[in-house]
């Protein structure tokens, strides 16, 4: 279907060693897919690590998005039992099954996270006059409101220990107003001490005003550091930087449009959507694997869908 150099082979390599470090668990990677763009059809599919047993777990003929996953439980986003895109938060296994809504308050478009053992998640409510992310418990209780005072807050993680919030902001509201800058913000859990992490090189001026500056973070807790996607010289790649906001590094080569992702639980590995950079035409995200330590490559997924937002879910054997 199109060129790409792999830069590692993954396989069943991939599979064996999850499996050696997770002792008697294994994980699948859950994803999302533009089944239907005539009707705007988003589901929610499971494979192994090396690609296969593909499944649509979802089966919703709407708005169905993967956002986050601890431990077995997977946490999507949907219009289901209401109006088109008005979502709402449900949770449910690796292969689809006990699905639950948890809670019923409407939400906005964003990613989400949990802390203390998966009892807690953090939320981007959307509720008219207010602006604060809710932590939330898994029956959809508010247990705390957290301001941002921020014109634009989205995408919230909690760190490791739960302690603090990572998040994307921007001290403009909108993306299409002057002066608006995406950035990634570290704040108290309790909404003390905002402070801003990354900086956008002044001197880039190749990102579309609809592309990120800053993607949504992910807090990798065996190393504490915070990795995101960023568009900059025209392309998204993955970088890191560290709580401190430490000189970002780019994590991934620029032979790939690396966008959303998500890591392995025990930090071997990171998932991400993406398509290669010199690639012509439609250009169709498909789910790859990163070894972190080596920074093998392999492509999970190669048809002419959209696969997108991939998380790591635990599975018993």
């Amino acid at each position: 279907m199109r060129n790409l150099i792999i830069l590692g082979l993954l396989g069943l390599t991939a599979c064996q060693s999850t499996e050696k470090t997770t002792s008697k668990e294994t994980y699948r990677i859950v994803y999302n897919v533009w089944h239907d763009r005539e009707n705007d059809d988003y589901e929610v599919f499971s494979m192994k690590p090396d690609g296969t047993d593909r499944q649509n777990i979802s089966n919703w003929e709407g708005v169905d998005w993967v956002y986050y996953a601890y431990d077995d439980k997977v946490y999507f986003i949907s219009d289901r039992d209401t109006t088109h895109r008005m979502y709402f938060l449900y949770e449910m296994d690796a292969f689809g099954q006990n699905v639950r809504k948890v809670s019923d308050q409407r939400l906005n478009d964003s990613w989400l996270s949990s802390r203390k053992n998966g009892s807690e998640l953090i939320v981007d409510p959307r509720v008219p006059g207010d602006s604060a992310f809710h932590i939330i418990d898994l029956n959809g209780k508010l247990v705390f409101k957290l301001y941002t005072n921020l014109a634009y807050y989205n995408d919230p993680f909690f760190s490791p220990d739960g302690s603090e919030v990572v998040f994307r902001g921007a001290t403009k509201k909108f993306k299409k107003e002057s002066g608006y800058l995406d950035e990634l913000y570290i704040i108290g859990a309790n909404g003390s001490g905002l402070k801003k992490i990354t900086e956008y090189p002044k001197n880039d001026t190749l990102s579309e005003w609809y592309q990120y500056h800053a993607g949504p973070p992910f807090w990798e807790p065996t190393r504490n550091i915070i990795t995101y996607n960023s568009v900059q010289d025209g392309y998204s790649s993955l970088f890191m930087t560290d709580p401190t906001g430490k000189e970002p590094k780019r994590i991934t080569p620029d032979t790939l449009y690396a966008a959303w992702h998500a890591w392995s639980p025990d930090g071997q590995w990171i998932t991400f959507d993406g398509y290669p950079r010199e690639y012509e035409g439609d250009r169709d995200f498909d789910i790859y694997l990163m070894e972190y330590e080596t920074g093998n490559i392999s492509r999970l997924t190669s048809d002419s869908t959209y696969q997108q937002g991939p998380v790591f879910v635990r599975v018993k054997e």
